[in-house]
């Protein structure tokens, strides 16, 4: 690891579990090497920092572009492996740099629904998702969040210390036939499969997490 992305794992992993008790749940299902996509729910703000500590080797994610305009933070992005995301549309180019980083061999955290939920619950998926697997044909992890919509709610300007857990699924793999077809119809079908497995998980009892 990079010095500044080591620095910001431990930190990141010390607050985590002072403020949120965090948890993991199957953390053993992930693979430690190759090309792989991390596809998790959307909840907070405190989702993709949770998802990097979740795992034992380095993550890329993708962010809003004007996270890059905050003062010290937008120098920091670059270090920790953040792609800048145009919200604003469907910014192919930043998914396409998703795609070369997974061929490369590396692991990159992706929300299938897109954007954070507004109410807590899940949302429905986007065809992005679908689009690096079909690309890749990278092993997808699915992980579930389960506390951080109520630890840092959407439009929330202040974060209670709650319990957070986050369970992590096993490994899908799809197909070079699994993603023939028209790419609209098999983007989207591949994601609502992502998401469905995303869906499927449950939080255990949190004394059965590690």
């Amino acid at each position: 690891m990079g010095l500044v992305y080591q620095a910001t794992y431990y930190i990141t992993r010390t607050v985590a579990h002072l403020c949120f008790d965090f948890r993991v749940y199957n953390r053993e299902a992930i693979p430690k090497e190759g090309g792989l996509l991390l596809a998790m729910n959307h909840q907070s703000f405190i989702d993709p920092p949770l998802a990097g500590i979740a795992c034992d080797r380095e993550v890329c994610y993708l962010a809003r572009k004007s996270l890059f305009d905050v003062p010290v933070l937008g120098r920091l992005l670059p270090p920790l492996h953040v792609i800048p995301y145009d919200q604003s549309g469907s910014d192919i180019g930043a998914l396409k740099t998703m795609i070369r980083v997974v061929k490369k061999g590396e692991a990159a955290v992706i929300f299938p629904e897109g954007t954070r939920t507004s109410d807590g619950e899940l949302q429905p998926a986007q065809a992005g998702v679908g689009m690096v697997v079909a690309k890749t044909l990278a092993p997808v992890v699915p992980l579930r969040i389960f506390g951080a919509f109520d630890a840092f709610p959407r439009n929330s300007k202040s974060v209670r210390f709650t319990p957070v857990t986050l369970v992590v699924g096993d490994v899908l793999r799809f197909t070079a036939k699994d993603c023939e077809g028209d790419p609209r119809v098999v983007y989207k079908r591949v994601s609502n499969t992502v998401m469905e497995a995303i869906a499927a998980l449950r939080c255990p009892p949190r004394n059965s997490c590690a």
